[in-house]
This record gives C-alpha cells, structure tokens and sequence, in this order.
C-alpha cells in the first residue's frame, strides 16, 4: 500500500469524538476493498479526557495485495474540540515498507503548522511543482483530525470546507450532502448522512500529476459518517473512492465505545 493510499485510508477512517464527560474511550476496525478483494487494514483506538482527544491507529496491506506491497504503518494525532473547531496539537505517522522506513511528525501553535519533520527528507523539486506558502499553512488541519465532524445535527454535517495538510501537500476537501439513510456494523446500529468529498489541491504538490488530476475533476469520493455515542460528534463508517484503476471501498467492521 502506498504512502498516499494509506494517508487517504487514514483521513478516511479515523474516528474521533469527544465530550464533556471525564474519558471516553472508543474502537473502530476498518477494512479497505478493491475489485471485491481486500487490500488494507485498519484499526484505531481514541481516548478522549474533556475536551482533548489522542487517536493511536495502525495501517497495514492485506490480503492479495502482501504480495505485491508489505506496508505497514502507525498513527498517532492529539489535540482539542473547542466549541465547532478542531484543534489539532501533533500528528506522527511511521511507516515501513520492507527495509524502507518514513516519518511524518507535524506540531500546531496557535492555529497554524509550527514545524514539520519528513523522513526521508523530500527530493529536489522541479519547475512543475507548487509551493507551499506561509497563508497555507494558517487554519489547517491533519488527516485525522479532518475526519472528526462537529455538528448540530446529521444535517449540518455536510455543506463545509475543510483545510487538510498531510506534511507536504495542502488541499481542501469540499463535503457536500447526498442523502440521510442508516446502517448497522458491529457496535453500532442507527441513522447515517452521506456526503459528496470534493478534492483540491492547493499547494505543496506537482501539476500535472494524473493521480492528483483525477481524484480533482473525475473521481467519485463518497463518505459516510454516523454520530458516536451522544457526542454530537460525526466519524466515517464507510466510504468510497474513485480511482484511475477502479473503485476502493472502506468499511468499518466495528465502530464502537469501549468505556
């Protein structure tokens, strides 16, 4: 599994709420389908103390796809909900892929990126590539913590714009509502919203890749989310995403509080 995919499977999975009360704790497993085939696995496991949340997760190929790809890799984000925002405070992701390792660590001030840390360091940029500027990198926020939807209601959870920074690449993920429904997974059973994820990259990558080019104007990415709990919090349950290759489906498993 490429570092990409397993970033998308990352910001598509991770499931953080929070609440008033003293700790939460909760558990999602999450599996990731090509072609009816399973590729990817997925687990995360979020604490939440008042308003701060820490998601520990891991990543790894499954299935067929062993043979061609042995990725595995962790996740760790923590950070605030205060009042409809998310505040993210650190995200580290590490990932191993046969004798080759990575790292992402990036650190929040003040609403805005403080430092971040690649390992291996990026290579030489060409004349195609956009850069990052100082702007991009005010209000934004990781992966994970893009996944967590503060809303009112299942109704107000689409309709928003959301500014996600991997490490490299900044881009703006548009949700936009397709349709209420329900459905039932191990730990969970109740009404769901589904949204339309619009992709746009602004900065920090390279025009004219095609892989960027079609998850902008031609793919398909459809997220499902359902509420945790009573926390007014939303997480993904199930999402699919248009590829230049075919369709991958993620699907939670189980999807439940743990104390």
């Amino acid at each position: 599994m490429s570092r990409p995919l397993a970033g998308l499977f990352a910001l598509l999975v991770a499931a953080a709420p929070a609440s008033a009360a003293p700790w939460q704790a909760f558990h999602g497993d999450y599996t990731v389908s090509f072609l009816g085939l399973s590729v990817a696995r997925a687990s995360f496991d979020s604490r939440y103390d008042g308003d701060r949340y820490r998601i520990n997760g891991s990543v790894s190929a499954a299935g067929l796809a062993r043979l061609f790809d042995d990725t595995t890799g962790t996740l760790t984000a923590t950070g605030r909900l205060s009042g409809s925002r998310t505040e993210p405070i650190a995200f580290r992701a590490d990932y191993t892929s046969g004798k080759k390792k990575s790292m992402v660590d990036i650190r929040f001030a003040d609403g805005k990126v403080a430092s971040t840390k690649v390992l291996p360091p990026p290579k030489k940029r060409g004349a195609n590539w956009v850069a990052l500027g100082r702007a991009d990198l005010a209000g934004v926020i990781d992966p994970i913590a893009a996944t967590v939807i503060k809303a009112g209601s299942l109704n107000d959870v689409c309709g928003r714009t959301v500014k996600m920074y991997d490490g490299e690449m900044r881009a703006n993920l548009s949700l936009t509502f397709v349709s209420t429904g329900k459905m039932a997974v191990k730990g969970y059973s109740g009404p769901t919203v589904t949204c339309r994820m619009g992709f746009e990259p602004v900065s920090g990558y390279r025009k004219g890749r095609k892989a960027l080019d079609f998850l902008r104007s031609k793919s398909r990415i459809v997220v499902t989310f359902a509420q945790i709990g009573q926390t007014g919090v939303y997480a993904p349950i199930h999402a699919t995403v248009g590829t230049q290759i075919g369709t991958i489906t993620i699907r939670a498993r189980r999807f439940e509080a743990t104390g």
